[in-house]
C-alpha cells in the first residue's frame, strides 16, 4: 500500500467549527483530496499525559471542553467510530521503539480532534483514535514518537497532528479576527515555513532558541508539538505542501502542512487557499 501524507492543521478556536472561513475550506478541500483511510490517528494538544496513551473508545463520545462560547457549539457532534485495533496496534509501534505507553479505554474526542474532522472527513465515517501529547518533553522526542509511528502512515493510517502554527492566548484580540495578523506572529511564521522548506531539521527541533520571537508566538510548546510528530511519522517529510490560510484573532496563525511523498500531490491546493 503507498503511504499516506500526514497532516498537521491548525485549529484555531473552538469557533472555527461554526465559522469555517478560509482554514475551514481548505480542510474541506484536504479531505476531498486525500485517498481514503483506513482510520484517523490524531494528536492534540488539549490531551496531555505524562507518557503517551491511546484511546480505545469503541465509540468516542465528543468532549465540548471549553466554556463561554455560543450554545450552538456544544450542540454540535462528530459521531465517527472509534478503532480499539488501531489504539493497540499505536501502543505495540511505541512500545517497538522503546517509547512506554498505555491504553486508556475511557477518553473521548477533543475539540482539537473533532473541530477539524468536522471539515476533513465531514460524513465522520472513518474510524479515529486520539493519541495524548507530552508537552513537557522537548521537540525532538515528539519527533521521535513520529519516527515509531511512521509504519501505520504505511499501513493506511492518516497521522493528524492538530494543534497552531502560533499560539499565544495573552494577545488574543477576539475583536480584530479580520485585521491583519501581529507583525511578530507573520516573522516567526515566515522563519518556520523557510527552515521547513529547506529541510532543516536541527533548526527546526530547536526553534525556541533560533526562531525570532519564538517565546512569544509560543508561551508553551504544546500547539506547536503535535507538527513533529507529523514530520516524524512522514516516508519523507521534506516532501510538503504549505498551506497559508492566514491568521486569526491576531495571532493565531492558521497554516497547514501535507507531509511525505504523498503531499506531493496536494500542492494543487495551495494555489486555491492563496
Amino acid at each position: 500500500m503507498s503511504p499516506l501524507p500526514t497532516l498537521f492543521v491548525s485549529h484555531g478556536a473552538p469557533t472555527l467549527a461554526i465559522e469555517p472561513g478560509r482554514t475551514g475550506a481548505l480542510l474541506s478541500l484536504l479531505g476531498q483530496r486525500l485517498p481514503r483511510p483506513e482510520a484517523i490517528l490524531l494528536i492534540s494538544p488539549h490531551w496531555a499525559t505524562p507518557q503517551p496513551s491511546v484511546g480505545s473508545l469503541i465509540t468516542p463520545t465528543v468532549m465540548h471542553d471549553f466554556s463561554g462560547f455560543p450554545r450552538e457549539l456544544y450542540r454540535l457532534d462528530y459521531p465517527a467510530q472509534g478503532s480499539p485495533a488501531l489504539a493497540h496496534r499505536t501502543v505495540d509501534a511505541l512500545r517497538e521503539a522503546g517509547i512506554a505507553a498505555t491504553i486508556d479505554p475511557q477518553r473521548g474526542l477533543d475539540h482539537g480532534a473533532w473541530v477539524p474532522l468536522r471539515y476533513l472527513f465531514p460524513e465522520a465515517d472513518v474510524p479515529v483514535t486520539q493519541l495524548s501529547l507530552q508537552p513537557h518533553q522537548a521537540p525532538d522526542y515528539h519527533y521521535r514518537v513520529g519516527q515509531a509511528l511512521s509504519p501505520l502512515a504505511r499501513d493506511g493510517v492518516l497521522v493528524i497532528g492538530s494543534g497552531s502554527f502560533t499560539h499565544n492566548l495573552r494577545e488574543l484580540r477576539v475583536q480584530q479576527d479580520r485585521m491583519p495578523g501581529a507583525r511578530y506572529v507573520d516573522e516567526f511564521a515566515q522563519w518556520f515555513a523557510e527552515r521547513m522548506a529547506a529541510g532543516d531539521l536541527p533548526a527546526l527541533l530547536d526553534y525556541r532558541a533560533h526562531a525570532p520571537y519564538a517565546v512569544r508566538a509560543h508561551p508553551g510548546d504544546d500547539h506547536l508539538l503535535p507538527l513533529f510528530i507529523a514530520m516524524g511519522a512522514s516516508d519523507d517529510w521534506t516532501l510538503q505542501a504549505h498551506f497559508d490560510t492566514g491568521t486569526t484573532y491576531d495571532v493565531l496563525r492558521m497554516d497547514a502542512f501535507a507531509f511525505g511523498s504523498a503531499a506531493l500531490a496536494l500542492r494543487e491546493i495551495e494555489a486555491l487557499v492563496d
